[in-house]
């Protein structure tokens, strides 16, 4: 037996009723598909293997998969190795980030400026953002194998080593190779957005700067700066997060080595759920990270909410 809703109201406010409920479905309606797909394809993991950081999951055990509650961020509050990890992760993303920044604030400046050739030199700029990293994490440690690469031997002839070797198989040095190849990788996306940004910066306020006397620097710290302060803390966040998850170019040139010099968390995520097979443990140091992220988001996304207003 079903209750009508409507079976008190006359047959014109029910007609107008119903038009008014399929008037303001219809968005949803139309909506659902992308909707569902986010919730299978993103959602669902997401749940799924935060789930796993409270239960016992072994690929190869048939019988595990069982409730263990706090156990795993037991085990991980006392591994030296996450700890380690953890600081070569912000070590790789502090130093990346910074010489992505920098390096594409320098490319977006200089392609601001009008000259012949403008479009071809941004499309260039442009282009190591298009190589897939398994190849640019490939290329980079071939570069730096002193038989085949030729960046050791520059490195001996300029006099910063005493012989050809490869700092990838340096533990004091190997981070180095990886956070280069990063940062060679990275600078578009700075260079494309920051050039955007300084676009929008209205042309007037430059020349009445020069006409009451401001340099180029006092010009930069007082007009670029201010107006490119959101837009630089909306990619350095976006950046920062993404290379806190960004293993791929360690584990093809360095696999965490040597002596997990360069083993960061998100990489220590990998070993810990392919290599040992430990899918419990590896989820609960995603969800370790994974709070860790969204509080530095949350910090920056007040910081950019304070620059906005000021501006």
């Amino acid at each position: 037996m079903f209750f009508d809703a409507t079976a008190g109201f006359p047959e014109s406010r029910r007609r107008s009723l119903v038009e008014r409920i399929t008037r303001h479905a219809e968005p949803y309606l139309y909506t659902a598909p992308a909707l569902i797909l986010i919730v299978t394809i993103m959602l669902a993991p997401l749940v799924l293997g935060l789930s796993y950081a409270f239960r016992d999951v072994h690929l190869l055990n048939p019988f595990s998969g069982g409730y263990v509650g706090l156990d795993h961020f037991r085990t991980l509050y006392d591994d030296d190795n996450f700890y380690r990890a953890l600081r070569n992760t912000l070590w790789w993303t502090g130093a990346s980030v910074l010489l992505q920044f920098v390096f594409g604030m320098i490319l977006a400046l200089l392609l601001d400026r009008p000259f012949a050739g403008r479009a071809i030199a941004q499309a260039l700029v442009f282009l190591p953002w298009a190589v897939p990293t398994f190849l640019t994490g490939l290329n980079w440690a071939w570069l730096f194998n002193p038989v085949i690469g030729p960046l050791p031997h520059w490195l001996y002839a300029l006099g910063l080593m005493n012989e050809p070797a490869n700092i990838l198989s340096n533990p004091q040095l190997a981070m180095w190779g990886p956070i280069i190849a990063n940062v060679w990788w990275g600078i578009p996306f700075f260079a494309i957005t920051l050039l955007a940004a300084l676009q929008a910066i209205p042309r007037d306020l430059y020349e009445a700067a020069a006409i009451d006397g401001a340099g180029a620097l006092r010009r930069f710290t007082s007009i670029t700066l201010p107006f490119l302060a959101p837009t630089i803390a909306i990619t350095v966040l976006l950046r920062t997060v993404w290379i806190s998850n960004f293993a791929d170019l360690i584990i093809v040139m360095t696999s965490g080595g040597p002596a997990d010099r360069t083993q960061i968390v998100a990489s220590y995520i990998f070993t810990q759920a392919f290599r040992a097979l430990d899918f419990g443990y590896a989820s609960a140091i995603a969800l370790v990270l994974l709070v860790l992220l969204l509080a530095y988001s949350m910090l920056i996304v007040m910081l950019r909410q304070v620059l906005m207003d000021r501006a």
